[in-house]
């Protein structure tokens, strides 16, 4: 076993390069998202209940919903406290976003990443939103239906102030 660890931590050390990258606690990390995914199935099977069909509509609702939730819990100002123990605030970074540099070592700084990166977090929504249909479909389609309305809002208000801009003379001249 000791050369097995060996040849792993070997292996992580030529990635790193010199760089301080938690390459243990992103596979700690994967192996949490594999084993929460793991459950759901399960809880799936043991509830009994059919697979839903995803509809065109179904998957428009998630992938807004999707969108809107994973940059609400890694860019609000609302969730800071949420990220506060694995990042540092650093100012604005648009219209209701925060900047927030990510700090601390291995898991602190690997989760620091993970709560930052809306990208990084839409894996995670995403899965819930699955799990969700599955487990409680109306319950999810409405919770999604809520965060869909909000994204759409969302960029409704960027139009209008953009609109609004132009129309006081402060839009881009040529």
């Amino acid at each position: 076993m000791g050369g097995v660890k060996e040849a792993i931590s070997e292996e992580r050390r030529a990635y790193e390069a010199g760089a301080e990258r938690p390459t243990t606690a992103y596979a700690v990390t994967m192996l949490a998202y594999a084993g929460g995914v793991g459950a759901l199935a399960l809880a799936g099977r043991l509830s009994r209940r059919p697979l839903p069909k995803v509809t065109p509509w179904d998957l428009l609702l998630v992938s807004v919903s999707t969108h809107k939730l994973s940059r609400l819990i890694a860019k609000d100002p609302v969730t800071s406290p949420l990220r506060a123990p694995f990042t540092r605030f650093e100012g604005a970074a648009g219209p209701a976003e925060l900047h927030e540099e990510v700090r601390g070592h291995g898991a602190r700084h690997a989760l620091g990443e993970l709560v930052t990166c809306p990208f990084c977090l839409a894996q995670w929504v995403a899965t819930a939103h699955v799990a969700g249909l599955v487990l409680a479909p109306g319950f999810t389609r409405l919770a999604a239906a809520a965060m869909t309305a909000v994204g759409v809002s969302d960029w409704l208000q960027l139009g209008y102030a953009r609109l609004q801009q132009s129309a006081e003379g402060g839009g881009d001249e040529d």
